[in-house]
């Protein structure tokens, strides 16, 4: 076959030399946008310093550690020193724009260097894909720091502050980057006959509408509560309010690290490792045997009263702990007085906690997850179970051989979803069963427990909470990756991504 019907066929092989030319092209303008953000190029610059420090009533300490100019990633350092606390959130999200910039910017130029592999197997859409996003996300981080710069001046009431010239440069060449790298995808996506986004929305537009109630929950419960993350690097006090509190960078984190981190981590994962593995082992359990329950009566009324404990209210389950558990006149310690026993002190001793807690977890919520693997035993065939009793297998082979495999997939599953909350804690167990007893905090304690209670007796402590709250999240979010990561590598179509 000739090089010639060669490029016919192949798509790669119809690329243009202009095309190839604004590969380069768009691969140096993300390099060059890169290379423009370090650390020591300077972005904003201090117009008057003498009148500006005067306005914002510095002293001759601050001034010291204050610098005449400053990247875009260490701007946040002069408002820690300056304690202008009006400039954090601004600068914060201008920080987080940049670093989702210098990654969209680097997975680009990845792929440009791996581009030939890439055209052997399927389109350069990707990699045009995450030019894009760079492009974007550098035109917002030069308007962002127009923007910052525009609103520091009209606050202080004096030109203080100016952009040099690579806010400038970053704005010009991410808006021609975008436009020439969106010109060569939609070359791309003829190649390949395919279409985008747009025409997506103009064929399914019924579809997209009715996701746009979906979009404005997620946007507004979910995604905009994002940025409280900020509260986690300041110190709140009322006078300044929530959006204008010194920025304190990592001192609320240094807090947790030199106070009960290690302790409070240790509690609330192993005490969710115990929740994870007995509690799915107890459910698959328990599925199995309803499922194996021949009379329809008698299989309704057992799953009905396995999954009625989920519905009793945590108050409602403080109230038959205590009433078991309690010194004088609790069931445990009034039965075992009756038969000569000496009483069990409960809420004294850490000891008995985490099995208590656990055992009711346990009965609260093994109903709750059985009726997942419920579900996924009753859709598998029938056909399965009958051949194998052609063959001679027996009901426990069968439930071997048959039923726990084919829940495996179902268990991956809930098991990701675990793991991803494995530092958040039941709070509302733990509160409502050992409250506000520190002789017991030893053994009960977790994150949960812990934040409500600096948030609440220390009202000026929102950073400690938030801090709290986002270690927890990025914990679990570096697990649930980890977890999938595995997963994917040995079993990738029990992976959630």
């Amino acid at each position: 076959m000739s090089v010639a019907v060669m490029r016919q066929n192949n798509p790669i092989g119809r690329r243009s030399v202009t095309e190839h030319r604004n590969i380069y092209l768009a691969a140096g303008a993300a390099i060059l946008l890169l290379l423009l953000m370090i650390p020591v190029i300077p972005w904003i610059h201090l117009t008057n310093p003498d009148a500006l420090f005067d306005v914002m009533k510095l002293k001759a300490s601050a001034i010291k550690k204050l610098q005449a100019s400053y990247p875009v990633f260490t701007f946040l350092a002069f408002v820690q020193d300056s304690k202008q606390g009006i400039l954090g959130l601004w600068s914060f999200i201008l920080l987080l724009i940049a670093a989702a910039t210098a990654v969209f910017h680097a997975w680009g130029i990845i792929l440009f260097f791996s581009r030939k592999k890439i055209a052997a197997k399927k389109s350069l859409l990707g990699m045009y894909s995450r030019f894009q996003c760079g492009m974007l996300f550098s035109f917002l981080l030069a308007a962002g720091t127009l923007g910052l710069i525009f609103f520091a001046n009209h606050h202080y009431g004096m030109q203080g502050f100016h952009a040099g010239f690579p806010v400038y440069v970053t704005l010009a060449l991410s808006a021609a980057g975008y436009l020439s790298s969106k010109a060569m995808e939609r070359k791309e996506r003829i190649l390949w006959h395919e279409h985008g986004f747009i025409e997506e929305v103009r064929r399914n537009w019924i579809l997209f509408l009715f996701l746009v109630p979906c979009f404005v929950f997620f946007m507004i419960n979910n995604y905009l509560p994002m940025v409280g993350i900020y509260f986690a690097f300041t110190q709140f006090n009322f006078r300044d309010s929530l959006f204008a509190s010194p920025y304190v960078g990592f001192k609320n984190f240094e807090f947790l690290l030199h106070s009960e981190i290690l302790h409070l981590t240790t509690n609330t994962i192993l005490y969710n490792l115990v929740f994870i593995v007995a509690g799915n082992i107890l459910q698959i359990f328990f599925a199995v045997l309803i499922s194996q329950v021949a009379n329809k009566y008698l299989k309704k009324v057992s799953q009905t009263m396995i999954f009625m404990p989920y519905f009793v209210s945590y108050v409602i389950l403080r109230v038959l702990v205590f009433n078991m558990f309690e010194y004088d006149v609790g069931l445990i310690n009034h039965f075992l007085t009756s038969i000569g026993r000496p009483k069990l002190d409960f809420y004294n001793t850490p000891s008995y906690w985490p099995w208590i807690i656990t055992l009711f977890y346990l009965w609260k919520n093994i109903g709750y997850g059985m009726v997942v693997y419920l579900a996924t035993i009753t859709g598998i065939s029938s056909e399965y179970y009958e051949a194998a009793e052609i063959d001679g297998a027996n009901i426990y082979q069968q439930i071997r051989y048959i039923t726990v495999p084919l829940l495996k997939p179902t268990f991956i599953i809930l098991l990701l979803y675990a793991l991803g909350g494995i530092m958040k804690g039941q709070f509302e167990l733990f509160y409502q069963l050992v409250g506000n007893n520190g002789t017991l905090f030893s053994t009960t304690d977790i994150f949960d427990t812990y934040v409500y209670r600096i948030t609440t007796t220390q009202p000026l402590s929102m950073g400690l909470g938030t801090a709290a709250g986002l270690f927890q999240s990025l914990f679990g979010f570096i697990v649930i990756m980890l977890t999938n990561f595995f997963i994917k590598r040995k079993n990738p179509e029990y992976a959630l991504f």
